[in-house]
């Protein structure tokens, strides 16, 4: 399969991120669960880390999701960081290595992850009344392609190699077709972010992707030019929704109020008015159930 990540990076980089965003710091990592140090900052407020897959571009993801921390971190009595990456593995490899506290993770990522990180579901999204979301199948409106079979023999973009919607979807659904990727498709690129997909088919670059349905709809709703200019030619059945998810060995005190301001926001009107610039509706329990 031929995976150009690096050369659709840094063309969608050029063509799609603003030039004046501000990069996001970088914190120095070190394990507060086993440093007072770092467990404390001077003014003795805890600290815990976070970090949200990079579902859209990751400035776009940071700012969507920073409000939301801070609403956590105010009525958790405890200050958040975010540890933001480009990739789902880069996520998953911090939560291996305890340098996270919580993070929100692809469904793909987690599926990968439950078996080998200690990490437990602490709650999990609901959009549109339900925990469940949908691959889209994209192409562009101009091309004549209205089906997944007019795909064959054209380029594709998946999202990520851990990507639930953005990749094992369509990996999946060609093996059950008897097929692959290398064989259906003249060409694969990775672009590390939905949004980022969707405007390769938008300008182009290439003739279909894949992509998560929930980023799609957001994008729909909130900047429709993004989104000009493509159709959905599928869409896949419902999956379990990308959870948020907290290493086991997090202090069961923090763990629980974390795990309580999650499940209210909802209740309160600051609360809702900041999951309704995300298109959630609110925060539920779950358990492994809903990703069989």
């Amino acid at each position: 399969m031929k995976k150009n990540s690096l050369l659709i990076f840094i063309t969608a980089i050029t063509l799609i991120a603003c030039a004046d965003n501000p990069k996001i710091k970088e914190i120095e990592f070190s394990n507060y669960h086993k440093s007072e140090d770092h467990q404390h900052r001077k003014d003795s407020i805890p600290v815990i880390y976070v970090a949200v897959s990079t579902m859209i571009s990751p400035m776009e993801t940071f700012n969507l999701y920073k409000d939301v921390m801070d609403y956590i971190s105010k009525h958790l009595g405890i200050q958040i960081e975010f540890k933001q990456r480009k990739t789902y593995r880069e996520v998953n490899d911090l939560l291996a290595e305890n340098k996270l506290d919580f993070a929100f993770i692809c469904t793909g990522a987690y599926l990968e992850a439950r078996n080998e990180i200690p990490i437990e579901i602490l709650a999990v999204p609901v959009v549109n009344g339900k925990p469940y979301y949908q691959a889209y199948v994209i192409a562009n409106e101009e091309s004549q392609i209205s089906e997944i079979n007019q795909l064959k023999g054209k380029s594709f973009a998946f999202t990520d190699p851990l990507s639930n919607t953005g990749y094992s979807y369509i990996i999946n659904y060609l093996k059950e077709k008897n097929t692959s990727p290398e064989r259906f498709f003249s060409k694969t690129i990775f672009t590390y972010a939905h949004d980022y997909s969707i405007q390769a088919v938008k300008r182009k670059i290439v003739d279909g992707a894949t992509v998560d349905g929930l980023v799609f709809e957001y994008l729909k709703h909130f900047q429709p030019e993004k989104i000009a200019g493509v159709k959905v030619i599928l869409k896949s059945r419902e999956f379990g929704i990308p959870p948020f998810v907290i290493q086991k060995n997090l202090d069961n005190n923090i763990k629980q109020k974390l795990r309580s301001v999650m499940l209210n926001m909802h209740n309160d009107p600051e609360g809702k008015k900041l999951l309704s610039k995300i298109m959630i509706d609110k925060f539920i329990l779950a358990d492994d159930s809903i990703y069989r």
